[in-house]
């Protein structure tokens, strides 16, 4: 008997239905927004439906059933690989994909390990709306008798789209207003307006960003000028210049939090070298500093350091703005005579770095054709951390003085793993693979540190340093919360978590005699002028928007890259305000003056960096460059 036919538009419901209620289940299942109120869940349910119904309905302008059921099959496999993209970045990054990413397709080599470790076997069901739809057709020869629609059911159908559209778009703007103005906070975004019309978005802020620059001038200076001129801090009397002369020793310390800093793991002291440092005489410790960075990780750290300025919120700013003009710390002591240089054991393009560094006027880049990566000495994307900054420290020695020389260390990456003979403590015992390995790999970097050290002295080079290190990102993502609760002994609330961004920031200045603890909140914007006024280089004229950590304006106000905050009493996460001290939530009203602020100085921020203004400002005389940018003007 052979088996009923059903019109073509039958498919096209079925595909409807199937894929609406697959990324429904995925915003539950795969990422962790939080659902407030039945308002937000309302509008989580209905925010893919007007994109769902667009892409699918246009297949009601063709007229062969075949053509029409291959789109159907081909925009179905193409929303779950999309929607499956994002779920996989999600598990490693806590965000999602915005277009810049995607055209790092460099990276995309290097990210072996990590990628396969957040891969699962489970993930096949992600494309099970595909599967339906493909069954429906083979086997229940759904789609195959031809059914005429009429204009004016079609116009029916796509009136039906818009109005779903602005009602979503309507709910969104009661819940959560000037939703479109916040685009670096992307799960707010993907909460209210969905997924694929994120996308969209995201491809209208990215043109609009390649737009600035070309119509941007001078003018638009102004304003960011006045901004940073109002806020600027003058550098502590006592602290300026005592490092002059010196040479400057930067390490990025890989994924390491500050929670690992005097503490243990089940007896086993996680961090004894850096521990160390916290009491002695020469090093300053900021035991309240936060890293600022967003989707570029690492290379994030890096923008912030060299130029003081917030990296973007939709991709890394080494990729989408390298033939930018930057005024970066290294060409500032270029002119200071020092030799600048990176040192990090990778291929040099990864991140873009070989192109960026040359914006950043970075003389020379030690990459991995640098080093001998011996029999065993290979781990993640480049070296290990003792060979490493062993051969970096004999490469030092042969340098011209002052030199300026940034470390990039490797081995306490995800997903932390570590030979045998490395692993110097016994792992965690959480349920979060990630977490039990991540104190074995911090001790390793924290011997590799005490290395370090050791032979900096042996080769001369220690007493005329001045050694700053620096925690680059988070190493623990949120999607570890429950193991980090077991760790900590509490719960870990947006308050929590925000917290948790704290990553150690020492300043060393052997024989100073000046070293403390310093508990002032602080951030990876501050590094540049930080290190510039210790080592006497004055940058009233700089434009940047971090501050000398030392000096008496320097005001406790930390900005993140997702629009959240804190400052010596408040802390402003997931759209909530806390009190800073009992970590209790507090009515908005009392963080409000400081998220307009927040928001003003990340979207000064944004268009110094999407319109390329630093080309319109003379850094020698701290003047506009108004007269060239008219000149530019059509």
């Amino acid at each position: 008997m052979r088996k009923k036919s059903w019109p073509t538009h039958s498919i096209l419901v079925l595909a409807i239905v199937a894929t609406w209620i697959k990324t429904y289940i995925v915003y539950h299942t795969s990422f962790d927004m939080k659902i407030e109120n039945m308002m937000q869940q309302v509008i989580l349910l209905i925010n893919p439906l007007s994109f769902i119904l667009f892409i699918y309905g246009i297949s009601l302008f063709f007229k062969n059933p075949k053509i029409k059921n291959r789109y159907i099959v081909t925009i179905s496999f193409i929303l779950s690989a999309v929607l499956y993209a994002n779920a996989v970045f999600y598990r490693f990054f806590t965000d999602f994909i915005t277009l810049p990413v995607l055209f790092q397709t460099s990276n995309f080599g290097d990210l072996g390990t990590s990628a396969v470790e957040s891969i699962y076997w489970s993930d096949i069901f992600y494309f099970t709306d595909v599967a339906i739809i493909i069954i429906a057709l083979k086997w229940l020869k759904i789609g195959e008798i031809t059914s005429v629609i009429k204009p004016a059911v079609r116009r029916a159908y796509f009136v039906l789209t818009a109005a779903i559209l602005f009602l979503n778009l309507g709910l969104s703007e009661i819940e959560r207003p000037q939703l479109l103005t916040r685009s670096f906070d992307r799960e707010m975004l993907v909460k209210n307006i969905g997924s694929y019309n994120y996308h969209l978005y995201d491809l209208y802020i990215q043109s609009k960003s390649h737009a600035q620059r070309a119509l941007a001038d001078g003018s638009e200076l102004v304003e960011v000028n006045n901004y940073v001129r109002s806020n600027q801090a003058e550098p502590n009397a006592e602290m300026f210049g005592l490092a002059k002369g010196r040479n400057l020793i930067v390490i990025s310390m890989e994924s390491l939090q500050n929670f690992v800093i005097n503490n243990d793991m089940n007896g086993h002291e996680v961090t004894p070298f850096l521990n160390s440092l916290t009491q002695d005489k020469d090093t300053f410790y900021f035991s309240n500093f936060y890293h600022q960075t967003g989707l570029g990780k690492t290379s994030d750290s890096e923008f912030l350091v060299e130029n003081s300025l917030y990296p973007l919120g939709g991709g890394a700013v080494f990729f989408t703005h390298s033939g930018n003009k930057f005024h970066s710390m290294s060409e500032s002591l270029n002119e200071q005579g020092y030799y600048t240089n990176v040192m990090h054991p990778n291929n040099k393009s990864f991140w873009n770095r070989d192109m960026m560094y040359q914006a950043l006027s970075i003389q020379k880049y030690y990459d991995v054709n640098s080093y001998e990566v011996n029999e065993g000495d290979a781990v993640n994307w480049g070296m290990k951390d003792i060979p490493f900054f062993e051969q970096s420290v004999s490469l030092m020695k042969e340098m011209p003085q002052p030199f300026y020389s940034r470390l990039i260390t490797l081995t306490n990456h995800y997903p932390f793993d570590l030979d045998e003979e490395d692993q110097l403590i016994p792992p965690y015992d959480s349920n979060s693979r990630t977490l039990n390995k991540y104190f074995q790999s911090v001790r390793y970097m924290d011997e590799a540190l005490k290395t370090l050290f050791d032979d900096l002295k042996e080769q001369g080079l220690y007493d005329n340093s001045i050694i700053v290190m620096y925690g680059d990102h988070y190493g623990i993502s949120e999607n570890h919360n429950k193991a980090m609760s077991q760790y900590l002994g509490k719960e870990i609330t947006p308050y929590e978590s925000a917290k948790l961004q704290r990553v150690p920031f020492f300043v060393h200045i052997p024989n100073s005699g000046k070293g403390e603890e310093i508990t002032e909140t602080a951030g990876q914007i501050d590094i540049r002028p930080t290190i510039l006024h210790l080592l006497g280089v004055e940058t009233a004229k700089d434009m940047q928007l971090g501050a000398d950590v030392f000096s008496d304006e320097h005001e406790e106000f930390v900005i993140f890259r997702d629009g959240g905050f804190v400052t010596d009493k408040l802390v402003f996460a997931n759209n909530a305000c806390y009190d800073n001290e009992t970590g209790e939530q507090i009515e908005i009203e009392s963080c409000q003056p400081f998220i307009d602020r927040a928001s003003q100085e990340l979207g000064y921020s944004d268009q110094i960096i999407n319109g390329d203004l630093l080309r319109f400002y003379d850094l020698k005389t701290g003047n506009l460059l108004l007269d060239q940018a008219e000149q530019k003007k059509p």
